[in-house]
């Protein structure tokens, strides 16, 4: 019979000594804008101030088949201020092999203290949530993390079920009781129903959303779910900002980005990279962002209705995981 993990023990049996918890004191500036020039924001009721955008380590990321290619991508946003990683216990290329948690580890391992580190955790048993959490400890070479969000909350069954006795919920609190990560939250793609579900029913510190993302709208995403999660607190950060271009190449990327950071509900955005060039245009246009205007806001909107309308997009159906990508 397995041993029930109930103390902070577990990080040191599995992962070993040598890892000192780190505040990320330098992280809370009043600053609008930090020493580097990039505006800055308070994540919600986390008290951190971090980078209007976060360094995203997905998909895009796992393309990067070089790992050297890799570390200097991520030492260059640690050195011009891009410190929120996000990333996830399943974002791994089955074409190339790369797994998000151990590159990013790479870099971890000798920069931990400037890093504002979140991951996921996907599975909804018990028991392989528990061994996923410690495999990315250990794959990302630290033993805490910033945020440990529960991946990809689906629509109001699952958040049924992951708040059943002893399932998610209560693993990631706990995780958070016993120093394991500072903050907890969550994710989702599909039902903006189910995300303001989750913000009403537990005390959690973020939510990251999709933005762009599915076809047939039933709740409004900014004009309602965004507001109502942000008036509970939360840090608010939006994703997929830059999925319209996969359906019409013609919009552009950089008024995408500056879109998805002008919305007054949200934080933040986090953001994709899979070369040092997209990089350096987004840390170029971070240092000269200026909100949208309320007409430029409406433009962007009439130009993406007819994504919003499109339902053949792989991450528009349902059973669609965002990780192991074929």
């Amino acid at each position: 019979m397995k041993k029930e993990i109930t103390r902070r023990d577990f990080i040191v049996e599995t992962i070993g000594a040598g890892f000192a918890i780190s505040g990320v004191g330098a992280l809370t500036a009043c600053n609008e804008k930090d020493a580097r020039g990039l505006p800055t924001t308070v994540l919600g009721k986390t008290g951190v101030r971090v980078p209007l955008m976060a360094l995203g380590l997905g998909s895009r990321f796992c393309e990067i088949d070089d790992p050297e290619e890799s570390d200097q991508i991520l030492n260059y946003a640690l050195d011009n201020g891009l410190y929120y990683w996000d990333t996830a216990h399943i974002y791994e290329n089955n074409k190339n092999g790369v797994i998000s948690e151990e590159r990013i580890g790479r870099i971890v391992k000798y920069r931990r203290k400037e890093i504002f580190l979140s991951t996921k955790v996907t599975s909804r048993d018990p028991n392989e949530a528990m061994m996923q959490i410690e495999k990315s400890l250990r794959r990302l070479q630290t033993d805490h993390l910033d945020i440990l969000k529960i991946h990809n909350i689906r629509d109001m069954n699952d958040v049924d079920k992951v708040s059943e006795k002893g399932n998610l919920v209560d693993i990631i609190q706990r995780m958070k009781e016993e120093g394991i990560c500072r903050f907890i939250g969550f994710s989702g793609h599909m039902d903006a129903e189910a995300m303001i579900a989750m913000a009403e029913r537990f005390d959690l510190d973020t939510m990251l959303i999709a933005l762009n993302h599915w076809g047939k709208v039933r709740f409004p995403r900014e004009e309602k779910s965004l507001p109502m999660v942000r008036s509970k607190g939360l840090g608010v950060m939006v994703m997929k900002v830059l999925r319209p271009r996969d359906s019409d190449p013609s919009i552009s990327p950089k008024e995408l980005i500056r879109y998805g950071l002008s919305l007054k509900a949200a934080h933040g955005a986090v953001v994709g990279i899979d070369s040092m060039k997209v990089l350096q245009e987004n840390i170029k246009l971070l240092k000269s962002f200026e909100p949208m205007t309320s007409e430029e806001m409406k433009t962007m909107t009439v130009c993406l209705d007819p994504f919003f309308h499109h339902n053949n997009m792989p991450w528009m159906t349902p059973g669609y995981c965002d990780g192991n990508w074929a």
